[in-house]
């Protein structure tokens, strides 16, 4: 089984990384390979709803110069989804938000219903809450099954490093890799005996007449 990370942080090796690499640890660990992928310092253009991903084998975005294609395909492979961003003005980093409009409107949301999903954050001093929350939206709309911890899923520094020294952060994002992997595990038992919800054609409301 696999799980792929995406770093939303424009640095590579920041506290987002921090906190991504924690609970990849516990995910290898119990047998399970973590795939990394870098987001935050590459230039990913936002959503101009032209709706060509829905016209393109796969769901893929019209768009082919950054990694939102390249991580569609790599959630097609993969088992369970983290995503990681650090909080600019108590939301998500400009890069990352762009990706995950695109990724998630695209195949990628397709990709993520039923499968465990997380959403860490690195920041500061506050604000959090708020961005962990603003991600979250996006599992909440692709039927995928979003893996609890023991508190919010935010990890506190600011220089590159000093993650580590908070110690509650780092056992959140611990504990976020021992339920994924035990998540995953059970689904993976599961599944022959417990078929996936009925799916159901999607009936869109538009409230304008």
């Amino acid at each position: 089984m696999k799980v792929l990370l995406i770093n939303g942080s424009p640095r590579k090796n920041g506290n987002t990384a921090t906190a991504l690499a924690a609970v990849a640890k516990e995910l290898a660990a119990r047998g399970i390979e973590p795939v990394f992928v870098q987001v935050g310092n590459q230039s990913v253009r936002g959503c101009i709803a032209c709706g060509g991903c829905r016209r393109t084998p796969g769901g893929l975005c019209v768009f082919t110069e950054d990694p939102v294609n390249e991580c569609v395909r790599l959630m097609a492979e993969c088992d369970g989804l983290v995503i990681g961003s650090p909080v600019y003005y108590s939301g998500i980093a400009g890069t990352m938000k762009s990706f995950l409009d695109r990724f998630f409107y695209c195949g990628g949301g397709q990709l993520c219903a039923y499968k465990p999903v997380a959403a860490v954050v690195a920041l500061r001093r506050s604000g959090g809450v708020d961005a962990f929350h603003q991600m979250n939206n996006y599992f909440n709309l692709a039927n995928a099954l979003i893996v609890p911890s023991f508190y919010w899923n935010a990890i506190h520094g600011m220089k590159p490093g000093e993650a580590q020294q908070d110690m509650e952060g780092i056992q959140i994002m611990e504990n976020i890799g021992r339920n994924m992997a035990w998540m995953l595990k059970t689904l993976e038992y599961s599944r022959a005996a417990v078929p996936l919800p009925e799916k159901r054609s999607h009936v869109s409301t538009n409230f304008i007449r």
